[in-house]
C-alpha cells in the first residue's frame, strides 16, 4: 500500500496533508505545474501567433488539398467504419442515414451504384481524390 512517506507514519502524514489543504494552490496542483501553464499576452501586448504572416494549419499529407482532408473527413464521419466493404448504393443509404451534408450525399451519387469499395481509399480514389505519398 502507498503512502504519502516513509518517514512517518500514516497518522503524521495525515496531519501533514491537512495542515497545507487550506493553503493557495493546494488544490491538487504543485508548483511545478503552475510553471508550464500557458499566461494570456498582457494588455499592451499583442496575441502570440505561431504563423504572423500566415495561417497555421495542421499537417497536410502530401497529394491532397486541405480542402481535399477536410470533404474526405466529412465522408468518413457520414459513412463509419462498420459499412466497409460496400457497393455505392449501399454508401448512398449509410450517408442519408447519418444525416450526412448534402455535399456528402452528392458526392457518393457519383460512384457506382453496384461497384464494390473496400474502404474509403477505394471509392476516394474511384471519385477523384488524391492520396498520400510516401515522404522519404
Amino acid at each position: 500500500m502507498q503512502r504519502g512517506s516513509d518517514k512517518h507514519g500514516p497518522r503524521v502524514d495525515e496531519q501533514l496533508a491537512d495542515e497545507i489543504s487550506g493553503l493557495p494552490g493546494s488544490e491538487g496542483r504543485r508548483m511545478s505545474e503552475e510553471r508550464t501553464d500557458p499566461k494570456p499576452s498582457g494588455e499592451d501586448h499583442p496575441d502570440a501567433d505561431r504563423a504572423p504572416n500566415g495561417t497555421l494549419v495542421g499537417g497536410t499529407p502530401a497529394g491532397l488539398s486541405p480542402d481535399e482532408i477536410e470533404l474526405r473527413s466529412e465522408v468518413a464521419a457520414a459513412l463509419g467504419k462498420e459499412v466497409w466493404p460496400a457497393t455505392g448504393a449501399a454508401l448512398i443509404t449509410q450517408a442519408r442515414a447519418s444525416s450526412a451534408a448534402d455535399r456528402v450525399v452528392e458526392l457518393l451519387s457519383r460512384l457506382g451504384p453496384d461497384h464494390r469499395y473496400q474502404n474509403l481509399q477505394d471509392a476516394w480514389t474511384s471519385l477523384g481524390g488524391g492520396s498520400e505519398q510516401q515522404r522519404f
